[in-house]
């Protein structure tokens, strides 16, 4: 599989480090509040990554941390702790917010069919790792003690921004929103492992350690949770690209510094889910969660479609009209699958090309808009009802559309009622609009409809055939 990797600006062959396993990491959630929908665009296109892979016949472990403490309001190390601020919000302990978010996360990916990874690591149960692996950086010259707060010193490693996706101005403190000058710092970009001064007496959660009373820095948690779980050598790392830098950048500078060695190859960002005045965030205008588009009577299903169109690394822009095509485009995308038959054996020959395509869009740089091509492709190509919904079940164990199990329901939907005594004359008069149709003669076809409605039958017409309901 080609992926392009961040870090060597170039589309490079996944490959794994030993084993012939795919050890796979996954940035998670802050916890303090709803994920938007931007935020799922990244889970989205990392679950479809995985499934991917499995489906290429790699061997893949992946694992996620729950982000449940140390995440400041700024991307330095200023602010308050983002659980701290949940939970003045709503008048709760930062636990019981923690338990609320969790589960409202893996209930939106739940139905977005984002598979969840095979370790999540809650960030406050790995306390004990942070601060061996802190001590350990200590120990080497890594890290220092600076106003009650321990400090990586950026200057140690040989290259810090390895990424080159930033200046040395984008890096100075005071430069970005919410960016302020923390004057125990030796170097500008140095960012903190243990917190014992920072907002201290705002903070709920804090444990003892040889540094004092306090608790981690945002960045330690990714690695050491990643490391514990995934051994030395990691083969593929994921995020957003707003965790480029600081969050990768310092995730790297930490990693190599208590490993000896080079961490990991393969990054892989998300681009941005925009909307028509910038970079979504839950800080400004609607707050786009997906409980609120269900609200609106979307299908988390076509959201998910509406994503799959779209590259990973293209920034896409979300509007209600955009949403309302992606999801128009799903409905009838279903209801042709409805109209599909079961006959025939399955084609093995017959299947083959389409196969291969869908297997060439995901080696290519996870191509979702082409795989979700082949699934047209399939349904216009010269193959029996058994064979097309064969190989659309195939790649749905990729796309997780829901699109067989959605067909289903139309199909119930739709179907005429058994003891209806006007089945036949129905089905007699749908068979004559259709010649009509076949002769060009529309104005006969549109009289049978009219006919049709007024009995109470509503026709949906699809390139595989006609359906019809009886109110």
């Amino acid at each position: 599989m080609l992926l392009y990797n961040t870090l060597t600006r170039t589309r490079d062959e996944l490959v794994p480090h030993e084993d012939g396993k795919i050890r796979m990491y996954t940035c998670g959630p802050t916890v303090y509040h709803f994920a938007h929908i931007g935020n799922l665009r990244t889970y989205m296109m990392e679950d479809v990554l995985e499934k991917a892979l499995r489906y290429l016949g790699y061997d893949v472990t992946r694992a996620m941390n729950i982000t449940d403490v140390g995440h400041l309001t700024s991307d330095a190390d200023e602010g308050e702790d983002k659980m701290v601020k949940g939970a003045k919000r709503e008048h709760k302990t930062v636990l019981e917010i923690a338990k609320q978010y969790t589960d409202a996360f893996f209930a939106d990916c739940e139905k977005l069919h984002i598979k969840k990874p095979d370790v999540v690591v809650p960030a406050t149960s790995e306390i004990s790792e942070f601060i061996r692996v802190i001590e350990r950086l200590i120990e080497t010259g890594y890290a220092y003690e600076a106003g009650g707060n321990i400090y990586f010193d950026t200057s140690k490693p040989k290259q810090y921004n390895v990424f080159h996706d930033f200046g040395e101005e984008d890096l100075e403190e005071g430069v970005r929103e919410g960016v302020g000058v923390d004057s125990n710092k030796r170097n500008k970009t140095d960012f903190v492992l243990w917190f014992t001064k920072s907002k201290f007496e705002d903070q709920e959660l804090k444990w003892e350690s040889p540094f004092g009373l306090g608790y981690p820095g945002w960045h330690i948690e990714c690695s050491c949770i990643s490391m514990k779980y995934l051994g030395e050598y990691l083969d593929l790392h994921c995020g957003g690209v707003d965790n480029i830098f600081p969050h990768h950048t310092n995730e790297i500078a930490q990693s190599e510094a208590y490993l000896g060695h080079p961490w990991c190859g393969a990054w892989f960002h998300v681009a941005h889910l925009n909307t028509a005045s910038g970079k979504m965030s839950k800080s400004k205008g609607e707050f786009l969660t997906l409980s609120l588009l269900e609200s609106k009577g979307y299908d988390p299903l076509a959201y998910r479609f509406f994503c799959l169109q779209s590259h990973y690394r293209k920034s896409l822009v979300f509007t209600y009209e955009n949403l309302d095509n992606a999801a128009g485009a799903y409905a009838k995308l279903v209801a042709r699958i409805a109209a599909l038959d079961s006959d025939g054996e399955y084609d093995e020959a017959g299947a083959k090309p389409y196969l291969d395509a869908f297997r060439s869009a995901l080696e290519n740089d996870l191509n979702t808009s082409l795989a979700v091509t082949a699934v047209y492709d399939v349904l216009k190509a010269p193959l029996n009802g058994k064979t097309k919904r064969d190989l659309i079940a195939k790649f749905d164990t990729v796309l997780s559309l829901g699109l067989l199990e959605a067909a289903e329901k139309v199909k119930e939907k739709e179907a005429p009622k058994a003891d209806d005594p006007r089945r036949a004359e129905i089905e007699k008069m749908i068979a004559a609009r259709a010649e009509a149709k076949k002769q060009k003669n529309y104005a006969e076809a549109d009289r049978i409809r009219a006919e049709l409605s007024a009995m109470g039958v509503t026709l949906t017409d699809t390139k595989d055939g006609t359906t019809y309901t009886i109110a």
